[in-house]
């Protein structure tokens, strides 16, 4: 039996992600709103959260949901690790930060879907909105948002260099990914205020929190949407070990991320009526794209041996240390990820994302780098894949089941080996084989020993998306097709993956929502 909570709502928002914290914030701007905020996870204030090069030391711990998927059949049978962002911020407080929009035809793609409201002229007011871009303002960019947009302090001398080696293979030079072109290659803005993470729950949520309409609860789990005579009143939930039940008077939102959100649904009711059934799961609406349609950006990459030169294994020496806490410089500000590129085939969108990181960077960061190094990976940005998100059982304490199908999609692995012989070749171009030694752990450049290698080390670039897709489970105001007063605010929204990193576009979505929700 659930205790009902004394106080009612207008809103409640589950998650407490790059979604849930701006749309918190922009919502509870009403002094006439009450809005609570639920997160699974706790609070943000963990030191490594802050430090942008520490982001690898989060994966695994408490402030990470540590998910695994179903082995892999084009990938070796390998089950993957997935991080997600268990904390307030989500993935925007443990990711590498790198600020990407996508192209322009990413968002006339969902228009063309019948998507009215999010071509790329409707979506660029709120990715202006949310900016604080220390370039300045212009037709791309905004300033005085709440999220510093910022160029990286101190650029490793090989990131340079990674640069000059990809124009000398062939790409052009581009100072500006989120500008009027996309591809090329350049160093990466970032979500860091001098020098410091600046993810949603620093940038949003706290200068919100303020407010007395604004109510955050964290190590709140909430177990299923509450719906009443067809429409969502509220949620059930975990707290202090307590079952809790709090009231919504107009919407409960989900913003749980595009594993969270679907899951919420379908142990909700809503989702594919005999998948429900089979699970003795009520079925409240039978919504057979809940779960489906899973995207994510597959990546691959090689590393070299670095000679003469100190790379980002030693950030932690005490000379760094020191300048870090004095100035908030040097190589503990980096974001690990300084460069990179997109790669276009013809007069066709990019299809390939270059990440040039000056650090052996294996298994996630988690394994220590054995020798200075320099990373350079590649991932797919049009994958033809599509997975799934299932449940194992009626039980909330149950994992889901993961499984984005990565190389499923025809053509989606030959592509990525093309990407990797790509990046050898950088590699092998001056001036940066001047600095390079073997390359780590891969045995030959061949394409056969180029496709065993993408099979066997393959992996996710944290980029899952579309699982409550606008057009199949939500409408294009975002509102749950068959629930009244629920709607889904997050990554999976999305029909179709952006081409690039998703963070800067769910927080673009959040912002929209904002404004759909207020009418």
């Amino acid at each position: 039996m659930s205790v009902r909570d004394e106080a009612v709502h207008d809103y409640v928002i589950v998650g407490a992600g790059s979604a849930g914290c701006v749309l918190a914030a922009r919502l509870g701007a009403d002094p006439g709103t009450s809005v609570l905020l639920l997160e699974a996870g706790r609070d943000d204030a963990v030191r490594a959260i802050s430090v942008p090069v520490a982001f690898s030391t989060l994966f695994r711990t408490e402030v990470d949901w540590d998910h695994r998927t179903r082995a892999q059949g084009e990938l070796d049978g390998r089950e993957l690790y997935w991080p997600a962002g268990k904390v307030l911020g989500g993935g925007s407080s443990i990711n590498a930060m790198v600020y990407i929009r996508g192209n322009a035809a990413d968002y006339d793609g969902w228009r063309a879907r019948g998507l009215d409201g999010w071509g790329h002229r409707d979506v660029l007011p709120y990715f202006r909105r949310s900016e604080d871009n220390t370039r300045g303002a212009d037709a791309h960019h905004g300033t005085g948002g709440p999220l510093a947009v910022s160029d990286l302090r101190d650029r490793h001398p090989l990131s340079e260099a990674f640069l000059a080696a990809a124009e000398a293979a062939g790409l052009a030079a581009n100072p500006d990914f989120n500008g009027a072109r996309q591809e090329g290659v350049g160093f990466y803005q970032a979500t860091v205020r001098r020098g410091r993470r600046d993810g949603t729950a620093r940038a949003f949520l706290r200068p919100a929190a303020r407010r007395r309409n604004l109510t955050v609860r964290t190590r709140a789990t909430v177990r299923r949407v509450v719906v009443e005579h067809g429409r969502a009143v509220g949620v059930s939930a975990e707290l202090d070990g307590r079952a809790r039940e709090f009231r919504a008077r107009r919407e409960v939102i989900l913003a749980a991320g595009a594993i969270g959100s679907p899951r919420l649904l379908l142990l909700s009711g809503i989702g594919p009526a005999a998948e429900l059934a089979a699970l003795g799961i009520p079925v409240v609406a039978d919504s057979p794209q809940v779960g489906r349609n899973l995207q994510d950006h597959l990546t691959i990459g090689a590393g070299w041996e670095v000679r003469g030169i100190r790379t980002l294994e030693s950030a932690l020496r005490p000379a760094n240390v020191l300048r870090y806490a004095g100035a908030r410089r040097g190589p503990l500000a980096s974001h690990v990820v300084e460069a990179g590129g997109f790669v276009a085939a013809g007069d066709a969108p990019p299809h390939l994302q270059l990440h040039a990181a000056p650090v052996l960077f294996d298994n996630h960061g988690l394994t220590p780098p054995p020798c200075p190094g320099f990373t350079i990976g590649v991932s797919l940005l049009t994958p033809e894949s599509r997975g799934k998100i299932t449940l194992r059982s009626a039980d909330p304490a149950d994992a889901p089941v993961i499984d984005p199908c990565y190389g499923t999609g025809p053509t989606d692995l030959a592509r990525l080996v093309d990407g990797l012989e790509l990046v050898i070749g950088i590699g092998t171009a001056r001036p940066l084989n001047r600095h390079f030694g073997a390359l780590y752990a891969l045995a030959g450049t061949d394409r056969g020993s180029l496709e065993r290698w993408t099979r066997a080390r393959a992996d996710t670039l944290y980029h899952p998306v579309g699982t409550c897709a606008m057009g199949t489970v939500v409408d294009a105001a975002l509102r749950v097709t068959g629930v009244a007063g629920l709607r889904v605010c997050d990554a999976s929204v999305m029909p179709v993956i952006p081409r690039g990193n998703t963070n800067a576009p769910t927080i673009m979505i959040a912002e929209r929502a904002a404004d759909l929700i207020r009418g």
